[in-house]
This record gives C-alpha cells, sequence and structure tokens, in this order.
C-alpha cells in the first residue's frame, strides 16, 4: 500500500488508503507517493516546510494551543474575553467548555506534524543530491527537533499520549510518560547530534538550529525530572541524559551559538518599531530600536506574514492569531481608535492579574521589565474605559509583549506598524506579523542558573535592566523566571513542576476585577482553582473526539468526568 503525498503551499497531507488496492499499485505519473517523493534535496527541502507549517495551523485554533493555555491557566493572567467568551473563561478556571467544536484542533495539528515528521525520518535516505553529509543532518536533525517539540507541547499540555513513531496508520492508547519523555530526550539528543555544530546565523531564520535543540533539552529535564520527581530523563535503550549532561549543552549554546543578550529589554518587544517608538510616551527619546527578525536573543520562534487573507486559500495562523487574541476588547469593531495608541484591540483575551502588578512592584521595585510587560491602561492610555464590549474579569492591565501595537505613518495614524512596515492589510484579525518567541537567550542564563544553583547566569539577565546581583536561592529563580519571562507561555509549567501550582493558583481568588464594567471579584467556579489543579493534576483534557475515534482506547484524563470540571458561566 503506498502513502499518496500532495504537495501544495509547501504543505504536505498524507492520506492512507485501505481499499482499491489495484488502482494504488498502479504507479503514479500526476501525484507524489512514497514510490517516488522524495526523492531529491527539493522534495526533502518540502517535506521538512511541511512539518514547520503545522505550526500554523495548530494557530488557526489559537485559543486551543499549549502557548495560550499555559498563559490563561497561570496564576499571571485571567480569562477574560466577552461574557459570550466561555472558552477563554473555562480555560483560566481549570475547567472544560464542551460546546467548543474546535477543541482537537491542537491534538490533530500536533500529530499531523508528527506524522509527517515520521515521514521524512523514514524516506529522507531515499534523497540525492545533497551538498554534503552534514546537510542531510541538519534536515533530519530539524525533524527529530520538529517532533521532539510537538510530543513536549502534548505531553505538558495533556500528560500521557499516545507514542507514534511511524507513518503507518495506528490506533495506540496512552503510552507512560516515561516512555514518551524518552523517545523526546532520544529526539533532542539525535538533533544535537547532528545539525550544524556553527552559529545560528548561518541557518535561515524561522529553522531549528543545534543551539534550539540544546535549550528545549533543558527545558524538556526541568519540566520532566521536576513535575515526575525524577534526577535524569530516560532514553528508550536504557540510558539516561543526566542533569550534567544539560548543563554541558547549555553551556555550549551559551558559548558557541552567537546568540546573547538584546541591549535593552524593551528592543525585544515591538512597540519600539521605528513606526511608534518616538510617538509613544513611555519609549520616546530613550533612543530604543525594535530588534525585529533575527535578533541574536531568539533561539527559535514561530514566523508571521502577511499571507493571511478571507480567500479560498486563507489560513488564520499565517498571521499571529496571539496577539488577536490578547488586544484590548475595547474598539475592537473598527481596527481599533487613535485613543489607545499604541496598543490596539482584539479579543480581550488574558487580562493580567493585579496580583503579579502588585508583587512585583514590592519585590523589585525599580526593575524596568514590569512596566515593559504590564501596561496599566489607565495610567498609560488616553482613553480606557472599562467594560467595553462587555469584558469580563477585567483588570485594567494587560500585557505588552503580544499584542497589536499602532502606529504613525507619515503623520497619519494608522491600526498597526505592520501595515507601514511589512505591508499587511488593515485588517484587524489578519494584520499582526510579529514572531512569536519560543525560547530566547535569557531562558538559557536563567535554567543553566537553577541547575547549576549558582547566580552567575541569572546575574547577567538582571545586569540588563540595571538589577543588582543577588545570591543564588530557589526562591530568588523563580521571582527571576516569573519576572523576566512573563507572558511568555512558561509561568503555568513552571508551576506545576516546581510543586507550587494549587497555592499560586488559588490566590487568584478574591482578586478584584470588573464583568462587564461592574466591580466584582474572581471567585471559586468549580470548586475552586486548588480543587481543580489537584484534581486534573494540571493536565487539560484528551479531546472526546479522540476517544470516540479510538473507539475507547484512549482513556479520559482524571477530574474530567464529573460535573465541577464543566464551565457554564458567571
Amino acid at each position: 500500500m503506498k502513502k499518496i503525498i500532495y504537495i501544495g503551499f509547501a504543505i504536505i497531507t498524507t492520506l492512507l488508503f485501505w481499499s482499491c488496492e489495484s488502482f494504488l499499485d498502479t504507479k503514479s505519473y500526476t501525484m507524489k507517493d512514497t514510490s517516488n517523493f522524495p526523492q531529491t534535496v527539493s522534495d526533502a527541502e518540502s517535506s521538512l516546510t511541511g512539518i514547520y507549517t503545522t505550526f500554523s495551523k495548530a494557530i488557526d485554533n489559537v485559543a486551543q494551543t499549549s502557548f495560550f493555555v499555559a498563559e490563561l491557566a497561570s496564576d499571571d493572567r485571567f480569562g477574560g474575553g466577552g461574557d459570550n467568551d466561555k472558552l477563554v473563561q473555562s480555560i483560566d478556571h481549570l475547567m472544560n467548555y464542551k460546546s467548543d467544536g474546535a477543541a482537537d484542533a491542537f491534538w490533530k495539528a500536533r500529530y499531523s506534524g508528527i506524522l509527517r515528521a515520521n515521514m521524512l525520518l523514514e524516506t529522507i535516505n531515499n534523497c540525492s543530491g545533497w551538498e554534503s553529509d552534514a546537510q542531510k543532518n541538519q534536515f533530519e536533525g530539524e525533524a527529530f527537533f520538529l517532533r521532539a517539540t510537538f510530543y513536549f507541547d502534548l505531553s505538558q499540555m495533556y500528560g500521557e499520549v499516545p507514542l507514534v513513531l511511524s507513518s503507518a496508520a495506528e490506533n495506540k492508547p496512552k503510552s507512560p510518560a516515561d516512555e514518551t519523555y524518552a523517545q523526546i530526550a532520544s529526539d533532542l539528543k539525535n538533533a544535537i547530534e547532528k545539525m550544524y555544530s556553527t552559529p545560528y546565523t548561518s541557518v535561515a531564520s524561522g529553522h531549528a538550529t543545534k543551539w534550539a535543540a540544546e535549550a528545549l533539552m533543558a527545558r524538556v529535564f526541568l519540566f520532566y525530572t521536576g513535575y515526575y520527581g525524577k534526577d535524569s530523563l530516560p532514553l528508550p535503550d536504557g540510558g539516561s541524559v543526566t542533569k550534567d549532561q544539560v548543563v554541558g549543552w547549555l553551556e555550549d549554546c551559551i558559548n558557541n551559538s552567537g546568540h546573547g543578550l538584546v541591549g535593552d529589554f524593551r528592543e525585544l518587544w515591538p512597540y519600539t518599531n521605528s513606526y511608534t517608538v518616538e510617538q509613544y510616551s513611555y519609549t520616546k527619546g530613550k533612543g530604543l530600536a525594535w530588534a525585529d527578525n533575527g535578533n541574536k536573543e531568539t533561539i527559535f520562534s514561530i514566523k508571521f506574514g502577511t499571507l493571511s487573507d478571507w480567500g479560498d486559500q486563507y489560513t488564520l495562523g499565517y498571521s499571529n492569531q496571539y496577539n488577536l487574541f490578547f488586544g484590548l476588547r475595547q474598539g475592537s469593531t473598527n481596527n481599533g481608535t487613535e485613543s489607545t495608541f499604541p496598543f490596539g484591540p482584539g479579543w480581550g483575551a488574558g487580562p493580567v492579574n493585579t496580583g503579579l502588578w502588585n508583587e512585583w512592584r514590592t519585590a523589585e521595585p525599580n526593575d524596568l521589565r514590569r512596566v515593559a510587560s504590564i501596561l496599566d491602561a489607565e495610567a498609560e492610555l488616553a482613553d480606557y474605559g472599562f467594560g467595553g464590549d462587555s469584558q469580563m474579569e477585567e483588570t485594567g492591565y494587560w500585557a505588552k509583549k503580544y499584542m497589536p501595537v499602532s502606529a504613525y505613518n507619515g503623520g497619519t495614524w494608522i491600526g498597526s506598524y505592520t501595515i507601514a512596515k511589512d505591508g499587511a492589510s488593515t485588517d484587524m484579525q489578519l494584520f499582526n506579523t510579529q514572531d512569536l518567541v519560543l525560547i530566547r537567550f535569557a531562558d538559557v542564563l536563567l535554567m543553566h542558573s537553577e541547575l547549576k544553583q549558582d547566580a552567575t547566569s541569572m546575574n547577567k539577565v538582571r545586569a540588563r535592566v540595571g538589577l543588582p546581583a543577588v545570591s543564588y536561592s530557589l526562591d530568588a529563580l523563580k521571582k527571576e523566571r516569573r519576572f523576566e519571562l512573563a507572558f511568555e507561555g512558561l509561568r503555568y509549567y513552571d508551576l506545576m513542576r516546581w510543586g507550587d501550582a494549587p497555592t499560586a493558583l488559588a490566590k487568584q481568588e478574591g482578586v478584584n476585577i470588573y464583568n462587564k464594567g461592574v466591580a466584582t471579584v474572581m471567585k471559586a467556579l468549580g470548586g475552586g482553582y486548588k480543587a481543580r489543579y489537584e484534581a486534573t493534576g494540571g493536565f487539560r483534557p484528551i479531546p472526546q473526539t479522540q476517544i470516540d475515534l479510538s473507539a475507547g482506547l484512549l482513556e479520559q484524563n482524571k477530574g474530567w468526568d464529573t460535573s465541577d470540571a464543566n464551565y457554564t458561566s458567571w
């Protein structure tokens, strides 16, 4: 039985046929299948591109992704949205909104990526014409890295998941966490050994590197050993990845990758773009310039662009839908207004917990990252009113790192700097092109300090924002990660691996908020944050559609089969 592969827009779709054998046994001259694809380096490149495009496919339904869920489920943000946006509110309260029809979109996108990675790894030896063995190894290493990334996303999101390592169609139950993490570690080890040991600038922007694999190995090690109470990462052959090995890989990344910290923390975020920076009172006159494409701090990111449209081939995930969802709900129906400059319109998800603002100000009163990362809307915006478009769980604080940024072009206000910079459309749902940075160098330094229990690397991160050096303690490290990496999809998983989640999440209850402009407080739904976390272990429910398709071979995660798990409304 041949596997038929259609190529279009660099997206590879694999179709497995179970009948019509006489047709399938006939050589195809018009379609790509495993008898004639891949054969060349160009074919291999198309296959590899097809794996990367599944990132965009997942972001078509952004509210289902691990990054989005981690942001709303953490103690630093609430669900928000409008009064009908029950899905985002349910995520914050660690509950399930069963009426959402796209609940399995992330699951399907990740397994689509895994299938495509499996296919390339199975067929790459069929390809000829390589410039060198090193080029082939780089392609193969990227496929290993991406498969590891997809499985780690699934494992953090759902806990135990089916481990599929072949392109053959299989109906499999969940694999034990030890087996999945052993495969993730093996894939990353292969990626580290195979990819170029050259500065990151030698690899095309947006592609994985050896340095990204070394950094991700550390992230995987910290989560697995912390959450599951282990001292090393297993490998499929019975060996293990030790802490000393992970530290060595991080030091290789620090010393040899070419990556480093950008000069000013604020230059990581697009409000310092050239069309906005001198009109925004917070950044005006400070000599700031956004370190955009290819900046040395970005180790791995998802790239976005201007190809998204409303035609037959449109894909929302080509634009940064995180920015849209995290944008200001006020004025969202007309592409924003000049009165909220420089921040623009969106669906109002993820209002910042006032507790973060207050705890940060108390712990580090001179830390510029607080105002650089959090918008105090009443203080900074010319016209901000609570309750815009039925906004829920509102605090007046918003995350600056990922949200729409408006600008001035030739003295005229425009809804997004991307209209002038990138030629983006004027559609608020499509004009966000900011990269989503999944790993950056500051995180590498902080992981290095945590693993070595030494403050040297952590103090480099602090020195960048003018803060004094501190002695190492786990408490100091926790604070530094919270403040440096706020709103970057890491806080919730940090709380899980440290064992801090039940207590930290419960502190959200009683925080002052506004629902549709009316003052109230965050309340305990479904028994409360602590109860919901302890019931579920912090993991999301397996999509019911996938359980049904498995004919019951997949079992639902614990804590999701009771009435307490189902969110209805405030």
